[in-house]
């Protein structure tokens, strides 16, 4: 008699439970929320730098923790517009929170209350989501404050967890991160495991240029800069060719950004280029072109290309 197999009769093992929840991080401006994403991520995806509302559109960081899937929404510094670009960025902001699962109020804790930070608060107040209290920056703050500012905003807004970070040295995160993952729903992952943003790759160079720029000139040169990425080519080498435009108001402006010689756009180009060939993880080839284009925070198609709505 021939031996047969013996078929396998162990159970199919269950498919591991899985979370995915979206979180929204809303502040002032300069509070850091960006290089709070960039932290519970695991790596950039959203450029920082020291001047106020550097971020500009909502942007997308994903964080895994577990089997949950965070999707942190970094979004504009909430402040008093004055101009359409302004009241695009506010909306933006204001916009990312839509479906949250959890609302994240990040406070810079250095810099203490101010109306910005109570009027936020006050808009948070009757919001039927979870809502946690970020002071972060402790590692800079008053400690002796620190309380008095908890107190504060807990008497104004019910908030589920109040957390004391650092998103620059990294304490306090790891709890903050359990904390968040436990309070994601159930439900399927909405990217890959390895995806950390929803950023194309064609958005994130132009962002890494505008960092540069804010990097190097952000006292020189204010709010009047913008980048667009005209140009972005695989090579057959396997290294990636982009053409931008560094677009600013005024020709005095212009000539800031080009430096003495062109010795300055050289250098936001240098560093760019090397910042963008590690996120890309391949050789950039980058083009940098000045131009000067009197009301572009007038056009609506930059708006689009920015990641902006149109506002009236």
């Amino acid at each position: 008699m021939t031996d047969q197999p013996i078929p396998d009769q162990r159970p199919e093992q269950p498919t591991p439970p899985q979370r995915c929840g979206l979180v929204a991080v809303v502040g002032a401006p300069n509070a850091g929320k960006s290089t709070l994403v960039n932290a519970l991520v695991g790596q950039k995806v959203a450029i920082v730098s020291p001047k106020a509302q550097t971020t500009r559109a909502r942007l997308l960081g994903v964080a895994m923790e577990g089997d949950a899937q965070l999707l942190l929404v970094d979004t504009p510094g909430i402040f008093e517009p004055r101009r359409r670009f302004d009241r695009a960025m506010v909306s933006a902001a204001w916009g990312g929170t839509e479906g949250a699962d959890v609302l994240a109020l990040v406070v810079d804790a250095k810099g203490g209350l101010g109306a910005k930070v109570t009027d936020i608060a006050e808009a948070l107040k009757d919001r039927p989501e979870p809502k946690h209290l970020i002071l972060n920056k402790v590692d800079l703050a008053d400690k002796a404050k620190l309380l008095i500012h908890a107190e504060r905003l807990n008497a104004q807004v019910d908030f589920a967890e109040t957390w004391f970070v650092s998103a620059q040295t990294g304490d306090g995160l790891p709890e903050l991160k359990t904390a968040l993952a436990n309070a994601m729903p159930p439900g399927p992952w909405h990217y890959p495991e390895d995806q950390v943003s929803d950023a194309t790759e064609r958005a994130l160079a132009a962002e890494v240029t505008r960092e540069q720029i804010y990097l190097q000139l952000h006292a020189e040169l204010p709010y009047a800069s913008a980048v667009e990425t005209e140009k972005f080519e695989e090579r057959a080498d396997g290294s990636v060719e982009i053409h931008q435009q560094v677009l600013v108001e005024r020709p005095t402006q212009r000539a800031i950004v080009l430096g003495k010689g062109g010795a300055r756009i050289k250098e936001i180009g240098a560093r760019a280029r090397a910042e963008l060939a590690t996120v890309l993880d391949r050789p950039v080839h980058l083009y940098l072109h000045v131009k000067v284009k009197p009301g572009w925070d007038e056009d609506r198609q930059l708006y689009r290309d920015i990641g902006l709505d149109w506002v009236e």
